[in-house]
């Protein structure tokens, strides 16, 4: 397993992960996102949302009328999201690249860097390996990965602007940022341990290569970037521009 330092990164993190990341409109994403899921045939029902740490997914999907099942690698993350919600979501402790298969969903997404914390070769095949068997026939698939303009902004050496909050300051430690390459970043401030992120850049071609040996047929991949308080997503996506690149498959 490979997760290790994600894990211990989010253990972490998890006392501040809430109040680091209130600028994150789910609502406002989810607006763009899903439209873009139904009309290439999403069904509402069951979402397994992978690497779900605190739960910020799940009120505007619980809304909606899904049935989620959340699971995350840092068990400090799921408490978080258990005194949040409850029995409204099941909830299990589980690494990304070895998902147990919990039922057949027709969502099974990964938001937020997830993927990029799959260090290790061959890591982004056997997790969306995981995630195709959990699908059900006509089972969609989601996630985002870090555009190379996102690293550049967050991962070379110096503090981002971009990612510090308030008294929090991220910190890039990497000294050069290139297309495949595993950057690191650090964070530290009042409340929290000092404690490091280690992402990896995919490229489009490798993600892709992935999704197909995994057994997902590749559908898009959008850039998204933030306009004036709106999530604007564009097909294809430019790699310095978009801040992220959406992948969206389904059950080959």
């Amino acid at each position: 397993m490979t997760e290790n330092t994600a894990k211990a990164a989010y253990q972490a993190f998890a006392s501040i992960y809430d109040d680091f990341n209130y600028r994150n409109d789910y609502e406002m994403w989810f607006g763009a996102l899903l439209p873009e899921l139904e009309k290439r045939g999403l069904k509402q029902g069951r979402l397994l949302d992978v690497g779900c740490g605190t739960g910020r997914a799940f009120e505007p999907m619980l809304r909606r009328g899904w049935q989620i099942q959340g699971c995350d690698v840092s068990t400090a993350m799921l408490a978080e999201a258990q005194r949040k919600f409850g029995d409204a979501v099941g909830l299990d402790a589980a690494d990304a690249t070895e998902l147990p298969v919990y039922g057949e969903f027709e969502l099974a997404w990964a938001l937020n860097d997830v993927v990029n914390y799959l260090t290790g070769d061959g890591d982004l095949e056997r997790a969306l390996r995981g995630m195709r068997a959990n699908l059900s026939a006509d089972g969609m698939v989601l996630f985002d990965s870090n555009s190379l303009g996102l690293f550049q902004t967050s991962f070379a050496s110096g503090n981002s602007e971009l990612m510090s909050v308030g008294e929090w300051t991220w910190q890039g430690l990497s000294d050069g940022i290139e297309p495949g390459g595993t950057f690191e970043a650090r964070i530290s401030g009042t409340g929290v341990e000092t404690h490091v992120h280690r992402e990896r850049h995919y490229t489009p071609e490798q993600v892709k290569e992935a999704m197909t040996a995994a057994g997902i047929e590749y559908l898009v991949a959008l850039g998204q970037t933030e306009e004036d308080g709106q999530v604007v997503l564009v097909d294809p996506p430019d790699e310095r521009r978009d801040h992220k690149i959406i992948y969206i498959g389904r059950a080959a």
